[in-house]
């Protein structure tokens, strides 16, 4: 991908995450000390659990190297602001996935490098291992997430009109700008894509349902409610799709590792409607 498209995309994510920031406060990070489980089993679910579920759908489908790096990036990058849409709408506990997607967004500054490292050295063919500069990436993925959060998150607390009016155009337009990053990867990818889709889909797929599955199921078996359970299922199975995108293009340089991520995020939004459709079916049966 040419540098200006690589530019573009930096700012396209650095306005997602600045949106995030304008629905954030600082009470959504001090939940973490009046509801400790919830939080925790969240956190485990997006940290540690997803990674090893990406990890084993990458060794047991025996993907290819491209394709299984593209999944552990993606399972690098928990959480988002569309996770927060989706729990909304499907009934889910709104304060608790902010909370997770702020939480998490902020920790994977640190495991992302790590995880995508591990990665790289794992699935690469030998001689072709590139490694992230730990540091630098941490510095890139700062300025590009926790940055334009925080910028966010002072407009909310100063400017809170501005920020409750921006707060759906800035929605919509993340909506845009992930959708036009997904049509220029397959563009880029176009002699590709259809193979990429084949050998992508079932993988990312796996990854999305699978990861719902046990966070919804986790929670449930430590008895958190039923909002709770629906909010740490989406937060565990619905990726930042753009970051993962993001971390493929800009810093490894690599479209081919971001073709996992792209054909993710057009799956995601068939489970997300999914579990949407239960909650409104839900409530249409008890009203």
């Amino acid at each position: 991908m040419d540098k200006a498209s690589t530019i573009i995309l930096a700012v396209s994510l650095i306005i997602i995450m600045f949106g995030m920031g304008l629905s954030l406060t600082t009470t959504d990070f001090r939940r973490v000390i009046f509801y400790p489980k919830a939080i925790f089993i969240g956190l485990i679910n997006q940290l540690i659990l997803l990674p090893l579920i990406g990890f084993s759908i990458a060794v047991g489908l025996n993907l290819p190297a491209d394709i299984a790096i593209g999944v552990m990036i993606l399972a690098a990058c928990p959480g988002g602001p569309t996770s927060n849409l989706i729990s909304h709408l499907a009934k889910g506990d709104l304060a608790l996935s902010v909370t997770l997607t702020a939480l998490s967004s902020l920790i994977t500054i640190l495991t992302i490098p790590f995880l995508v490292n591990f990665a790289l050295e794992y699935f690469s063919e030998q001689g072709q291992f590139i490694q992230l500069d730990v540091l630098q990436t941490i510095l890139q993925i700062l300025i590009i997430v926790v940055i334009p959060v925080c910028v966010g998150m002072l407009v909310r607390r100063y400017r809170n009109k501005f920020a409750h009016n921006m707060a759906r155009p800035v929605r919509i337009g993340s909506g845009v700008v992930l959708a036009l990053i997904i049509i220029g990867l397959v563009i880029k990818e176009k002699d590709n894509f259809v193979s990429y889709l084949q050998q992508a889909g079932l993988a990312t797929l796996a990854l999305n349902a699978i990861t719902m599955f046990v966070g919804y199921y986790s929670a449930k078996l430590f008895r958190l409610t039923k909002p709770e359970a629906v909010s740490i299922s989406i937060e565990s199975g619905i990726q930042n799709g753009t970051l993962a995108i993001t971390v493929a293009v800009v810093l490894l340089n690599n479209t081919a590792f971001a073709i996992a991520p792209a054909v993710y995020s057009l799956l995601m939004f068939f489970t997300g409607g999914f579990m949407i459709f239960r909650a409104t079916r839900r409530k249409g049966e008890t009203a």
